[in-house]
């Protein structure tokens, strides 16, 4: 993959990334089988082939800008390359400690008696609830505790899965607002629509983003379980069987929970319960564009672009008859939304009436979730249009959006949009795109308090989950353990894919640097990693059974590691004050493994 431009600096230009490359002779690009790994690689292998080509000169160009030192040195371009990874651990150096003190400021916050987490910490501060404390917030104190401090992840943060199971369960293991002041719940009546929705908003929002990064855990059980109970309880009868609600938002959490659920678990329950949520919206009288007079493109209503996207992705693959049924009234609702519900710099609106046309004045900041469905697209049926769609939108967020108020001075906008360009980013590697998710990060960031709190409200969840994002974009996905707050790791990629990390350390330190895998596959069993809400981009992966070699430069060392031993973690040790270097790139086929290291 073409390496990523990873600070607003950066030393290698990508302004050719967004370029199309035509088809050969006009031909179609593929012949419609489903893609997985291999096949998309070959297929957009001449795009890459063209745009890497003049990336090269644009490269070649900029050695000329170099100091006259650096010029002398035997390896100029990756004397830049490590100044840029020491840079980039900076800021993933930071990320981090933001969202530890975010932990630790809302731990402080927690009830007393049974350690959940409040709602929020002004209004509904009494109580835990699916859809929102644990759904936004919890899940990603999860995430940080992992890369920060595994004793609180296995303790505190484990305790309160297990407390939340025991206490919130109302319907068999489904969901139910919890209020510490009545050591009960808030709600005296049983709402099934609602426990639903705190079931299914808990699953998409956390704990499906925790399982692809975890993969099987205690809350990858968790959500297995919610999902089993919320459709043991699908009462709602349709032409296409039963369903557990008619609530538009929830339906989309369903739709990417049973398509994700089925490739992780191989269970085609999953899959047979999403699907007649497909056939609900797609094959009978609830088409998002031709039957609805208002389409929500923001949160709220994104999920069921997104989810339907998901599903066809799996039919696609595995059901391509039902596919087949699928494809032209998936294709109406993109091509209505693209005709209907963007402004000039391809940004997506809050709502539109399909019927009408109509739309609403602002802009939404979950452009990006609606623009992996558009993408994903692209890479099932090859249309070009829908490429084009997030290649504006990405082309224009620098010039037209820097700054720019999503969501009035909330966080959450800001943490919303951002993660929508950084998974695009993974995919098409525009440099102002890049550069904008830069400053827009400064922007968040402004907007924690000292004490770590961010605005106070399940929100703040966001803005760690959109944190860690960018810290895994600057360390190219790899992590130190145990992580200290004055230890930095950061890493770029040159144009053959070599990985280039800067160590280091105010104090002396010894650990691991772990390397992430493709967790698409290992962990979530999916043939292809296409852009979906809430997943974790991989930069720089160590797949099964690969070999690489592995030099450090700083004490002119090298040797051989398995993709298990990087994953697994390579040893590594600091002094105080020092910058270590090291170089990882993929060995050749024949290359032994050097076992003695």
């Amino acid at each position: 993959m073409p390496v990523i431009s990873a600070s607003f600096g950066s030393v290698i230009p990508h302004c050719f990334d967004s370029v199309p490359f035509p088809p050969r002779n006009g031909a179609p690009e593929g012949d419609g089988r489903p893609l997985n790994d291999t096949r998309a690689t070959v297929l957009i292998g001449r795009r890459r082939l063209h745009s890497g080509f003049l990336r090269a000169l644009a490269f070649a160009s900029m050695l000329s800008f170099l100091s006259a030192s650096d010029r002398a040195g035997a390896a100029p371009a990756a004397e830049a390359l490590f100044r840029q990874a020491a840079e980039n651990g900076r800021a993933a150096s930071e990320s981090f400690q933001r969202c530890q003190r975010y932990v630790a400021a809302w731990l402080t916050k927690a009830d007393p008696a049974t350690g959940l987490i409040p709602r929020n910490l002004t209004q509904d501060g009494d109580y835990w609830n699916g859809r929102d404390a644990g759904a936004d917030n919890y899940p990603f104190m999860v995430l940080t505790a992992w890369f920060t401090d595994r004793a609180l992840l296995d303790g505190r943060l484990l305790d309160m899965l297990h407390t939340e199971q025991r206490l919130t369960a109302r319907v068999d293991r489904l969901p139910d607002d919890y209020s510490f002041s009545k050591r009960g719940w808030r709600r005296p009546e049983v709402n099934l629509d609602e426990i639903i929705f705190d079931g299914a908003e808990y699953v998409k929002d956390g704990l499906i983003p925790l399982t692809e990064w975890l993969g099987p855990s205690p809350w990858s059980e968790r959500m297995t379980g919610l999902i089993d109970d919320i459709w043991k309880h699908a009462c709602i009868q349709t032409p296409f069987g039963a369903v557990p609600t008619l609530n538009f938002e929830v339906n989309g959490d369903l739709l990417q929970a049973g398509a994700r659920l089925y490739w992780f678990t191989g269970e085609a329950k999953y899959l047979d319960w999403a699907t007649r949520l497909g056939d609900y919206y797609l094959l009978g009288t609830n088409h998002p564009t031709r039957d609805l007079k208002q389409l929500r493109l923001r949160d709220h209503g994104c999920e069921v672009v997104n989810g339907l996207t998901e599903l066809y992705f799996a039919l696609k693959h595995v059901r391509p008859a039902k596919a087949a049924a699928y494809r032209e009234p998936l294709h109406a609702m993109f091509d209505r939304i693209l005709e209907v519900g963007r402004n000039e710099h391809g940004m997506l609106y809050d709502w539109v009436n399909p019927q009408t046309g109509q739309h609403s004045q602002g802009i939404c900041d979950t452009w990006g979730y609606d623009l992996d469905g558009f993408y994903t697209m692209h890479l099932l049926d090859h249309m070009p249009a829908y490429r084009a769609a997030a290649l504006k939108a990405m082309g224009s967020l620098q010039a037209y959006y820097t700054n720019y108020r999503w969501e009035g001075e909330s966080a959450d906008g800001y943490a919303d949009s951002i993660e929508g360009a950084l998974n695009l980013l993974n995919r098409e590697p525009v440099a102002s795109a890049a550069a904008w998710v830069d400053s827009e990060m400064r922007v968040m960031w402004a907007k924690q308090k000292p004490d770590g709190i961010i605005e106070g409200w399940h929100g703040d969840g966001n803005f760690a989950r959109t944190t860690i994002l960018y810290a895994l974009w600057k360390t190219q996905g790899a992590s130190l353990h145990p992580w200290r707050a004055d230890v930095r790791i950061g890493a770029v990629r040159d144009e053959d894919g070599s990985l280039y990390l800067s160590f280091s350390a105010d104090q002396a330190w010894s650990g691991r640097v772990v390397f992430d895998r493709p967790r698409h596959k290992e962990f979530m069993h999916l043939p292809l990693d296409y852009p979906r809400i809430n997943q974790f981009p991989e930069w720089f992966t160590a797949a099964e059974g690969t070999v690489f070699e592995v030099e450090d430069l700083s004490a002119q060392r090298h040797w051989r590691a398995t993709a298990k031993e990087l994953t697994a973690g390579l040893s590594v040790e600091l002094a105080a004050g020092q910058e270590r270097r090291w170089r990882v790139r993929l060995a050749p086929s024949s290359a032994p493994v050097d076992r003695t290291k």
